[in-house]
């Protein structure tokens, strides 16, 4: 089984993203900042008074078109405006999203906020922003066994990735997801854009139930990041020696994070 996350950035580079997403080989791909904006496709530009970017209006709906026979689930965060060529404003939805392969069943999903609660914004805020983890189990019949994927986006402060009791309760409440999401003798995986420096107290919270950190101070950014922490995206299992292989490439640039690519 191969499991792949990724913060997809919106979809900002899209042109980049589907021929990489067409021969990556996900089973599981878990992506972070989803977009889906009701009736609409093609193209929307974000804001939020500190970055204004190009976005997907609906990368939800494009990731099905590229891999129509998945399973698919996206968990919204929140909403918010974005602005089309004709400079309408149209509410987008923002979240996460697992899409599972077609030979792999399903038996379970949980999805809880870790930070915050559903908002649907005004104007997006550039702090504070709600943040919902996503919990996927499924069989790996080629195994036989369960494996239970929760995937987040971690929240983000202005002020840095340090810690904080913000994400100190965060780490709590994905402790609990874990807890709630996976069943004895599952193999447990959590990734996503954690949002954390390497030595975090949420790996501590995350060691207490035996999930262990793969990327360590690995750099998980891409040329298009422009700022000197290195340090975002992690990916954790509850069995190591289950890994065959497991890297974050640096090439094809896909998004300013590099992608987490897992092989069990």
């Amino acid at each position: 089984m191969r499991i792949v996350s990724v913060n997809a950035w919106g979809g900002a580079m899209f042109d980049e993203f589907v021929p990489w997403l067409e021969t990556v080989g996900a089973d599981v791909l878990c992506l972070q900042e989803v977009t889906r904006t009701p009736g609409a496709a093609g193209w929307t530009r974000f804001e939020d008074g500190e970055r204004s970017l190009p976005q997907r209006a609906n990368l939800f709906q494009d990731v099905r078109d590229l891999r129509p026979t998945d399973q698919a689930l996206m968990v919204v965060s929140d909403t918010g405006p974005v602005t089309v060529d004709s400079g309408a404003r149209l509410r987008q939805d923002f979240g996460v999203a697992t899409f599972v392969g077609e030979t792999f069943p399903v038996v379970g999903t949980h999805t809880s906020f870790v930070h915050g609660e559903y908002v649907d914004h005004v104007d997006w805020t550039i702090e504070d922003r709600p943040r919902a983890a996503l919990a996927t189990r499924v069989v790996d019949r080629t195994e036989g066994r369960a494996v239970t994927v929760i995937q987040l986006h971690g929240l983000r402060d202005p002020a840095g990735k340090h810690d904080t009791p913000a994400r100190k309760t965060q780490a709590e409440r994905l402790a609990d997801l874990v807890e709630h999401a996976a069943s004895p003798g599952d193999l447990i995986v959590v990734c996503g854009d954690l949002n954390l420096l390497p030595g975090s107290e949420t790996f501590a919270v995350l060691d207490k139930l035996g999930l262990t950190d793969l990327v360590g101070t690995a750099d998980t950014r891409t040329s298009i990041y422009p700022k000197p922490t290195r340090h975002a995206s992690y990916l954790l299992v509850s069995d190591p020696g289950a890994v065959k292989t497991f890297e974050a490439p640096p090439h094809p640039e896909v998004s300013d994070h590099r992608p987490l690519i897992l092989d069990l």
